[in-house]
């Protein structure tokens, strides 16, 4: 059967495949399934873990857990070319969490068995791995710090730079426009708040010139909000 030449320029476009020879990517373009979920579907809840490395085709996931007082907590969001999943020792620290999807995504699975198999001869492949494994586990104790640390304005700056980081800005005059639609809710989703102490919140931003708010759109004055965790 011949491979799908949509699929190999899709998995080399992967951080973590980049160093894979073309016979490489046509071999795991035949060992993975890709299956489409529709928007608003959890992929894995806490009680369902399944083995597999995932990577994400098209759309956008969240990944999230419940405080104990059963608010979300969201710990990422994950974007085309992101990967996510449990291989027995190999873990991006998603296991136990709450997999959703925010709009219809195409989900690229390659399950255990296969994943192990295809690692063993490509020693490249697996240093790739640890790296987006390090990354992934430097970010999240980043964000455990500085959740736990600062006060409820110190935590919306830091998800704003962490969102225009992972997702770049669109410049607009002196601001900045976050390339993702985020709602407010979403944001308290970030920082582990209520919606409305997240409004009051952006209104001060707001105020002092630091943000600019639309619908599901944030603009940001990069060099004041940077500033402003600088102080």
């Amino acid at each position: 059967m011949m491979p799908n030449q949509e699929n190999i320029k899709y998995l080399s476009q992967f951080n973590l495949l980049h160093s894979l020879p073309e016979e490489d990517l046509i071999e795991m373009d035949q060992l993975t399934s890709i299956t489409t979920i529709r928007k608003n579907t959890f992929i894995q809840t806490p009680d369902s873990s399944p083995q597999g490395l995932y990577f994400v085709k098209r759309g956008t996931i969240r990944l999230f857990k419940l405080t104990a007082e059963g608010k979300q907590f969201t710990l990422d969001i994950l974007r085309e070319g992101n990967v996510f999943g449990e291989v027995d020792l190999i873990s991006f620290g998603t296991r136990y969490l709450y997999i959703e999807t925010l709009e219809e995504c195409d989900i690229c699975l390659m399950d255990k068995a296969r994943f192990e198999s295809f690692i063993i001869h490509r020693p490249r492949f697996m240093l790739n791995l640890i790296k987006v494994m390090s990354e992934r586990i430097i970010g999240m104790s980043d964000l455990a710090q500085h959740l736990a640390l600062g006060n409820l304005q110190d935590k919306i700056i830091y998800a704003l730079l962490k969102l225009a980081d992972q997702f770049g800005l669109i410049e607009d005059h002196d601001y900045y426009r976050i390339d993702y639609s985020i709602s407010q809710q979403e944001i308290a989703h970030l920082v582990g708040a209520s919606r409305e102490a997240v409004t009051a919140s952006l209104q001060e931003l707001a105020a002092a010139g630091i943000i600019k708010t639309g619908f599901k759109t944030i603009f940001i004055h990069r060099e004041k909000l940077r500033e402003r965790q600088r102080g």
